[in-house]
């Protein structure tokens, strides 16, 4: 199978992934999704709140490091093979354009489309309609990380009451519209800045689209390495200056000159280098892999010492992940003091106030209660207990009183551990609060 297809139906399977992963739930909890609307970040069916997030900067390291990562030991496969710009160019013009209305030819990208025919622009224009209903739905999947299914297609139903989210469909619509058909391979090259980074992550042992000079030929003109021109190849020089690779590049540059930035290691140059040298009876020039393994015959270890460090720094990322999720919290309880620092009443006996805000996050109603570890020198004045419905939250008067004067006591502010527990099940959490005292 030629890299085009495998390319294609890598493409497939990650619009499918993508497309379908916001209608997947665990447990009524969404597989990924990051909710502004109720504070919440879902990650394979658990649903963590705004307070719980220390576990969202491990995930985040995890991707950054990934993709350098995969650079580091297979070149630039994320922009040739999963970047979403990538995906969307080739939507764009090898499958509108190209494969359904005719407009182009998928193995001549340089050529630019003839609009002094009337039907070239009418096509046009059926192309420029096709690919903007695209990116609406485009932008309405991605709104889905963010506000789930049942509740987009409510919030649909009423854009007036909804009108930030109908603005941002459309405005991510309209940037990838403007993005896919004018900016083109220029973003990659002048705006991402993932491909200018990318470059310093290569060396010799990095896979990469790779041209063999040692069969197609060089020469050296000025001082410069260059390729040979067809009217300089000896017969010893393989490459038949058919310019294949280079009329099929979306890059628009020649790889026969050696890895440039703009490569984005999509090989569609090796399938085009293929469909010619086989007709010779001889392999491509171009293949994927590293400078040490195509030109110098070496075999190369993925185990090097870089590739072990960034091994180490995802499996740290992960654990770590894996590690606070472990902490999560049944449900959520902040308690902050009043302006009132203390308060003396006539008995002696010193007071502090509370506010208690307790939030029930389980998918069942729940009634709360507390109580002091402490009770040799503290009581508990003034508190209800709450029932709360699933999703709600309350805010509670919590009055703290002791049971002495406290001068045995050198401490102004004396640490008490309160525990919030549940009626219905087996949920606790343990607080640290501060009492103070003159």
């Amino acid at each position: 199978m030629t890299y085009s297809k495998k390319r294609y139906f890598t493409y497939l399977f990650i619009t499918l992934f993508v497309m379908i992963l916001p209608f997947l739930s665990i447990n009524g909890n969404q597989i990924l999704l990051l909710s502004f609307d109720k504070l919440q970040f879902h990650f394979f069916g658990i649903a963590y709140n705004v307070n719980e997030l220390y576990v969202m900067p491990f995930l985040l390291m995890f991707l950054f490091i990934g993709i350098f990562a995969l650079t580091s030991i297979f070149g630039r496969v994320w922009c040739g093979w999963a970047c979403p710009q990538t995906i969307f160019r080739v939507i764009y013009r090898d499958l509108i354009e190209s494969t359904i209305l005719d407009l182009r030819r998928i193995k001549n990208k340089q050529k630019d489309i003839d609009y002094s025919k009337k039907s070239n622009q009418i096509k046009k224009y059926i192309s420029l309609i096709l690919w903007f209903i695209i990116t609406l739905i485009i932008s309405s999947n991605f709104m889905l990380y963010f506000v789930p299914p049942q509740d987009f297609f409510e919030y649909i139903k009423d854009p007036l009451n909804h009108s930030f989210m109908i603005i941002f469909i459309v405005s991510l619509a309209i940037f990838l519209f403007y993005d896919i058909v004018f900016m083109k391979e220029n973003f990659c090259v002048y705006v991402c800045p993932y491909s200018r980074i990318q470059s310093v992550l290569y060396d010799d042992d990095t896979k990469q689209v790779t041209y063999d000079f040692n069969r197609g030929g060089k020469i050296y003109q000025n001082g410069i390495q260059t390729i040979f021109k067809s009217s300089q190849w000896s017969n010893s020089e393989e490459c038949t200056a058919c310019d294949a690779c280079v009329r099929i590049c979306p890059t628009h540059i020649d790889i026969r000159k050696g890895l440039q930035v703009e490569c984005i290691n999509c090989l569609e140059c090796s399938d085009a280098c293929s469909s010619v040298m086989n007709k010779l009876g001889k392999k491509s020039l171009i293949n994927w892999g590293s400078t040490n393994r195509v030109l110098n015959k070496k075999n190369i270890s993925i185990f090097t010492k870089k590739n072990i460090s960034y091994f180490f720094a995802l499996f740290l990322s992960i654990f770590l992940a894996f590690y606070f999720s472990l902490e999560k919290e049944q449900f959520l309880v902040n308690i902050n003091k009043t302006t009132e620092l203390y308060k003396i009443n006539e008995d002696k006996n010193i007071s502090n106030n509370y506010i208690l805000t307790i939030h029930n996050t389980q998918d069942e109603d729940l009634t709360f209660n507390i109580k002091l570890q402490d009770e040799e020198n503290f009581k508990i004045k003034r508190f209800e207990q709450v029932s709360l419905k699933s999703g709600k939250r309350a805010k509670k008067i919590l009055i703290i009183e002791s049971t002495n004067d406290l001068k045995n006591i050198d401490s102004k502010n004396i640490p008490i551990n309160i525990k919030i527990y549940t009626l219905e099940k087996d949920y606790k959490i343990i607080r640290k609060l501060v009492f103070s005292k003159p």
